[in-house]
């Protein structure tokens, strides 16, 4: 998402970019919900002719429950979710196919005062004036910027799943409607919240209700017998749909029916294909090396409490071009003080996002109603401003 909303706005302003995708089949994001922040939709409102009202879901009550389903905290909220699938076709097809390569896996580059030239597995060899490295947690350009710069496992693992809202029963979709719902346990939460559905309708009755709930694994045997696929294969950050073995699926939804709110319980346990996504923090030193940059979860990956990571990558993306158009004849230079400020904006994330994840997972100190676990990118609670302001 970083990169196309990179290559978009560097192609807005004149630039001759060409995109460079590992993947060779469509990315769909699984179906995964993302808050759609100010940022996180900012290309949409201004450069397209798409609506928020249709590729977005508002919520405006947040609740959070015990294991009992009794209500902890409600306060207003204005938060929209779209869905990563159809927020990343929306941006492809504005870029169009003919830049954008896939099949195209980056394996090195090398950089002089001029130019970088960048290696691809094929054989491939460009050169350009500028490399934005995009390539998300398990970044190759990390590793040949920062070598050493790697994944830190959190201690605890993502479960991710959806559901059709015509599937919820009607008591419990009334109950849901129009909420983020969380449900607070022991060394655990969950929450819940709608996405568009899988034909990008936001109706009522033709949404999903997309569940996150964070569990804790010891890092070691037990998150690597997790984390190993139905075919034996391990995985080191996630498990797609459909690859998780069945003996998880099934205590998951066990537990699910046994400790959270019926709310809650009910859409973990009808989630057909529930998939895996390990939290990890990653923090590089620094987001611009000469002509190189790296942005988005390459640069850093952080926890997802805040609800902020398409944010961030967007906001790399669009202080990014901001800083080029206004360079001058001092590229490097500028690319420097973008450096500090977004480097400083993913630290400030990686210890908010940490303090709160450890907080719900170990301390076990969420106290209903700080206003610390609101979303936003620069602070909590920033996350509604695009609405005032639209």
């Amino acid at each position: 998402m970083g990169g196309l909303t990179a290559a978009l706005l560097l192609r807005d302003l004149g630039h001759d970019v060409d995109v460079f995708e590992r993947a060779t089949g469509e990315l769909t994001g699984f179906g995964a919900g993302i808050a759609a922040h100010e940022v996180s939709v900012r290309y949409f409102v201004e450069r397209t002719a798409a609506s928020l009202a249709s590729m977005t879901v508002p919520v405006h009550t947040y609740r959070l429950l015990d294991a009992t389903g009794a209500l902890l905290c409600e306060e207003p909220v204005d938060y929209r979710f779209v869905s990563w699938g159809s927020q990343y076709r929306v941006l492809l097809g504005e870029l169009g196919h003919d830049r954008y390569h896939q099949g195209a896996a980056l394996v090195g580059f090398e950089q002089d005062s001029r130019g970088v030239d960048v290696r691809f597995a094929s054989g491939k060899q460009l050169r350009y004036d500028l490399l934005v490295l995009a390539d998300g947690v398990q970044s190759t350009g990390r590793q040949r910027l920062f070598p050493g710069v790697e994944p830190a496992y959190a201690g605890y693992v993502a479960w991710r799943g959806t559901i059709a809202e015509a599937d919820i029963p009607a008591r419990i979709r009334d109950r849901l409607d129009d909420t983020i719902t969380y449900g607070l346990i022991p060394n655990s939460h969950v929450l819940v919240y709608p996405i568009p559905g899988t034909d990008g309708r936001v109706d009522r009755g033709h949404r999903l209700w997309n569940f996150v709930w964070y569990r804790n694994v010891e890092q070691g045997a037990a998150f690597d017998e997790l984390m190993t696929d139905r075919d034996g294969v391990p995985h080191p950050v996630s498990l797609r749909p459909g690859r998780v073995q069945d003996r998880y699926v099934r205590e998951l939804r066990g537990f699910a029916a046994a400790a959270l709110p019926e709310e809650i319980s009910v859409v973990v346990a009808a989630a057909e294909q529930p998939f895996i996504q390990a939290i990890v923090d990653v923090a590089s030193p620094a987001m611009a090396v000469g002509r190189v940059c790296i942005i988005g979860d390459a640069a850093f990956a952080v926890r997802p409490h805040a609800a902020v990571g398409t944010a961030k990558a967007a906001e790399n993306a669009w202080t990014l071009a901001e800083a080029i158009e206004n360079c001058g004849d001092d590229l490097p230079g500028a690319l420097q003080k973008w450096s500090a400020h977004q480097t400083a904006l993913g630290l400030n994330l990686l210890q908010r996002t940490r303090h709160l994840g450890n907080g719900s997972q170990f301390r076990c100190d969420w106290r209903p109603g700080d206003p610390a676990h609101r979303f936003g990118l620069y602070e909590p609670g920033d996350s509604s401003v695009w609405t005032r302001r639209r």
